[in-house]
C-alpha cells in the first residue's frame, strides 16, 4: 500500500521521483547502441521516434548549436559565466522529455564549457584557456554543479559527459598519436598541472557529485577522444560509476571531408596517412587500433560494460565508406563496448548523414539551413546506414 501511495504521489506531483526508479548506471550493464545529434535546432518528436524506430537506445546529445538566450547556450557567456539560463534551460528540458516520451536515453553532451568555447562557435579559434590556468577549472565545475542539481530527476538522462573531446595535449607539446612512452613520458611532467585531464575530471566529478550522486558520468579521452589516448593514464578514477568514452574516425586523413577534395583521395581499405607516415588500413588495422582502449580497460580491470565508442563514422561519400563502418562496428560488438554513430540527421551537415546514402543532399537542406528552419528532406534507409541499422 505504501509504495502505491509513493507512485500516485509521484505521478500527481508530476516529477520523476527519481530515488524510486531504477539506478541509471544499470542501463549502461548491457551493451547500448545510438546515434550522436549535433543539431542546429532542438531535436523534434519525430526525430526521437525515427531514431527509437531503428532500434537505437540512446542519443549522445549536443546542445551547442542551438539558439542562446545569450552568446552560449546554458552557460550565457563561457568568458563570463554567472548561472544557468532559465530559458535555455527549459529548451534543453522539454527536448528531454520528448525523449522520453518515446524511450531514447540521453547522454548530456557539452561542446563548451565556461573558458572553453567550441571553436565553431568561437570564430573557428581553438580556445585552450581551460587548459592554461586552474582557476578556471573552478568555474566549469560550478557549471557542471549548476547543470547536474537540475538534471538529477530527469527521467531522459542516463550519463553527464563532461565535455566532448577536450584537448589538453595540443597546446602543451604533445604530438596525436605520439608513441606510448612519449605519451608516458609527457603526462610524467603535466601531472598535477593545468593540463592533467585526469585531475580536471576528479576536480568536476566531485562537485557534481555533491548534488548528484547516482548519474554515470561518461568522460572523453585527450586527444580529441583519440582511442590510444587513455594509454598514457597511470590509473582511472576514483568514481565508479564512470563510463570511459573514445571517438573512431582513424584513419581521420580517409574519412574525414578533406579527403574528398584532394586531386586523388586516400581510399579505405587502403594506404593513408598515419602519425609520422604512411600506413595500410583496413580491416586488421583497424581491430589493432581499437584494441588499444580495451588493453587499457583490461589493465585496470574496466570492465567492458563501462567503455564506450561516443562517436565514430565516416565521410558517406567515400567509396570505401560502407566497409569502414562494417570494420569498427565488427570490433565494437566483438568486445561488447558501448556504441553511439555519427551522426543522426544532422541538419547542418550532411557528410555523415547515412540515411542520405551517397547521393549529394537536396538544395532544399541548404536553403532550410540559411532561414533558420527545420531540415525538410525525406530520410531512408539505405544501404549505407543498413550496415548502422542491422546492429542497432
Amino acid at each position: 500500500m505504501y509504495s502505491i501511495r509513493i507512485v500516485v504521489i509521484c505521478f500527481l506531483l508530476s516529477v520523476s521521483c527519481n530515488s524510486f526508479a531504477e539506478d541509471p548506471i544499470k542501463f549502461w550493464d548491457t551493451p547500448q547502441h545510438g546515434g550522436n545529434s549535433f543539431n542546429r535546432l532542438p531535436p523534434s518528436q519525430a526525430y526521437f521516434t525515427a531514431l527509437r524506430g531503428y532500434g537505437a537506445s540512446w542519443v549522445r546529445l549536443a546542445y551547442d548549436k542551438w539558439q542562446a538566450e545569450k552568446r552560449d547556450f546554458l552557460m550565457g557567456d563561457a568568458d563570463n559565466y554567472r548561472g544557468i539560463s532559465p530559458k535555455d534551460f527549459k529548451t534543453l528540458a522539454d527536448t528531454l522529455e520528448r525523449a522520453h516520451q518515446v524511450g531514447v536515453k540521453v547522454v548530456i553532451t557539452p561542446l563548451s564549457l565556461p573558458f572553453m568555447r567550441w571553436s565553431q562557435n568561437n570564430g573557428g579559434k581553438f580556445d585552450d584557456r581551460l587548459w592554461q590556468n586552474k582557476e578556471h577549472w573552478d568555474v566549469a565545475a560550478q557549471f557542471w554543479q549548476d547543470l547536474a542539481k537540475r538534471l538529477k530527476d530527469n527521467r531522459a538522462v542516463v550519463a553527464y559527459n563532461i565535455i566532448n573531446e577536450p584537448t589538453p595535449e595540443k597546446m602543451g607539446g604533445l604530438a596525436e598519436h605520439a608513441d606510448l612512452p612519449t605519451m608516458q613520458a609527457w603526462y610524467k611532467q603535466q601531472q598535477g598541472t593545468s593540463r592533467d585531464l585526469r585531475a580536471f575530471y576528479d576536480k568536476v566529478i566531485h562537485a557534481i557529485r555533491q548534488v548528484d550522486p547516482e548519474t554515470p558520468i561518461m568522460v572523453d579521452a585527450g586527444w580529441y577522444a583519440a582511442a590510444d589516448a587513455f594509454s598514457y593514464w597511470p590509473a582511472p578514477l576514483a568514481d565508479k560509476r564512470i563510463l570511459y568514452s573514445f571517438h573512431m574516425y582513424e584513419p581521420y586523413a580517409a574519412t574525414s571531408g578533406p579527403n574528398l577534395k584532394r586531386k586523388k583521395p586516400y581510399s579505405y581499405p587502403g594506404q593513408v596517412p598515419f602519425g609520422n607516415g604512411l600506413e595500410y588500413w583496413g580491416a586488421k588495422r583497424v581491430a589493432e587500433y581499437l584494441e588499444l582502449p580495451s588493453r587499457w580497460a583490461k589493465l585496470h580491470k574496466i570492465p567492458a560494460n563501462r567503455v564506450v565508442a561516443g562517436e565514430f563514422g565516416c565521410i558517406r561519400k567515400l567509396s570505401g565508406c560502407k566497409n569502414y563502418l562494417n570494420d569498427v562496428l565488427t570490433v565494437l560488438d566483438q568486445k561488447k563496448f558501448h556504441w553511439a554513430f555519427y551522426s543522426f540527421r544532422e541538419d547542418n551537415w550532411d557528410a555523415m548523414d547515412y540515411e542520405l546514402g551517397t547521393e549529394k543532399v537536396h538544395w532544399k537542406y541548404w536553403e532550410a539551413m540559411e532561414k533558420g528552419e527545420p531540415d525538410p528532406i525525406k530520410r531512408k534507409l539505405t544501404p549505407l546506414f543498413e550496415v548502422i541499422h542491422k546492429r542497432l
